[in-house]
């Protein structure tokens, strides 16, 4: 996205806003500083005949639409940066999240975590009155992290947007909803369509949803534990469009398809079909999930929803690292229930028949690492009796290739599963050398079947 901001009209709109500061400081003296500032920015950007700057080299030339967006509050920052969070949000019939949403993401992210993330509010709503009221509520409320360029809240025309009467009614919906979720998914490509140059990736919440404490940094471990393999989005939570992530470089192409297709049905569908056609088959969720839905009443038309994710942890801990790696085991799987499941912080978990003594299930990194905590846990909450009963837990060095596959020639002993558990810490402190092998060796018969939830692993950071 580029900007042409005009020299002239930038000291302009700094005089102004300075003077109209220390006008507002006079009258409004119990409000603090940064709220003042932030305010009156707001106030400039409201009221400002040259309020609407128009991006017209939105992401590339070949983009079907070319959106002047009104930028209610804040200013883009020239560097790009990790993660940026965006949402869209209407008026409600009954009750509104959206401060509250807000205030769950700023609270629940460090200063560190702050400075490499953008949050952006798009005010989709037609009635302009609204949008301008919003935008001066959270002006007040989140003046910090306007002044730091850690929120924007813009707005694009009505006149901009599509037919939105008379469309199909694919589905049997009925012509409200077939409205609602047509301007939704125009809502969502002019959201992406300014996004797309902010930052590295881009994550899609709604705007009634909470945070789990560090989702940045949580975000940021999944990354890199998918190594170099292809994806198309990654997802952090069960429900509907909440905590879906994308490389911000694809967010020109997915603007496109959803402008493209906004009438045909609505757009959890649509991205799915953009997956596919990306050559993303399978989902590709983190555990737990990081965002929790909250709101109780429905924006199109306040129906109640009291939809939860039961894999969202608020306060999940410090979650493993999971470097990039390859799984290997001669335990025979059930169906679709695979090794890899248990290991790569994804939903899901490794099920496996009768496992026998010298079974084995093998983590072979891509990297070594220092390791500085192992915890494994098997076992579910609907299969109770399948732990694994009896076995070794060992890290290995030395990488070897084989037959069946790479191992490590030289394995050092951590200890024993206790009721299918296993939690090792401060291992580095033992074994201070890279290791390339994380191996569970069982040690006698069992007649249960086994489940193997999680594997984890923690690496010393080589900063």
């Amino acid at each position: 996205m580029r900007i042409y901001w005009k020299r002239s009209f930038t000291a302009a709109a700094l005089f102004f806003t300075i003077a109209t500061f220390y006008l507002t400081v006079i009258h409004e003296t119990k409000r603090s500083d940064a709220q003042l500032l932030a305010r009156a920015i707001v106030l400039q950007q409201l009221d400002s005949p040259r309020s609407l700057q128009v991006f017209q080299d939105l992401q590339n030339d070949s983009l079907p639409f070319s959106v002047p967006y009104h930028i209610l509050a804040g200013s883009p920052t020239p560097n790009q940066k990790f993660l940026t969070v965006g949402l869209c949000s209407i008026k409600r019939k009954r009750g509104s999240y959206l401060l509250d949403t807000l205030k769950s993401i700023f609270s629940q992210s460090s200063e560190e975590e702050l400075r490499d993330m953008v949050v952006v509010v798009f005010l989709a709503d037609f009635d302009t009155g609204w949008n301008e009221r919003t935008a001066r509520e959270i002006a007040d409320r989140f003046s910090v992290p306007i002044l730091k360029g850690q929120l924007l809240v813009v707005h694009a025309p009505q006149s901009y947007y599509p037919p939105l009467e008379g469309l199909k009614r694919n589905f049997n919906d009925s012509a409200a909803r077939v409205h609602f979720r047509s301007k939704q998914n125009v809502d969502y490509a002019f959201l992406f369509g300014f996004s797309a140059n902010l930052s590295s990736y881009y994550i899609m919440l709604e705007d009634d949803v909470t945070c789990a404490k560090g989702f940045l940094t949580g975000i940021r471990k999944f990354i890199r534990s998918q190594g170099q393999a292809y994806w198309v989005t990654l997802e952090f939570s069960k429900l509907g469009y909440i905590g879906k992530l994308y490389h911000s470089k694809d967010l020109p192409q997915l603007a496109r398809f959803l402008f493209l297709f906004y009438q045909e049905m609505p757009c959890d569908w649509l991205l799915n079909h953009f997956n596919m056609l990306l050559t993303q088959k399978d989902t590709i969720r983190s555990k737990p999930s990081l965002f929790q839905h909250v709101g109780l009443y429905s924006s199109f038309g306040g129906t109640l929803n009291r939809l939860k994710d039961d894999e969202f942890e608020e306060y999940p801990g410090i979650l493993a690292d999971n470097p990039p790696a390859n799984i290997w085991t001669d335990i025979s799987q059930f169906e679709k229930y695979t090794a890899d499941k248990a290991y790569s912080n994804r939903a899901g978990y490794f099920w496996g028949k009768t496992p026998a003594v010298g079974n084995h299930f093998t983590v072979v990194l891509h990297n070594p690492a220092v390791f500085t905590r192992v915890v494994i846990v098997t076992g579910s909450k609907d299969r109770r009796k399948d732990i694994l009963e009896s076995a070794e837990v060992a890290v290995g060095q030395n990488l070897v290739k084989t037959r069946k596959g790479p191992t490590c020639s030289e394995f050092i002993k951590l200890g024993h599963l206790v009721k299918g558990q296993f939690d090792r810490k401060n291992i580095e402190k033992e074994i201070g050398t890279s290791l390339s092998c994380l191996r569970i060796k069982v040690t006698n018969k069992q007649q249960e079947w086994v489940v193997i939830q999680d594997i984890n692993i923690w690496i010393k950071d080589k900063n």
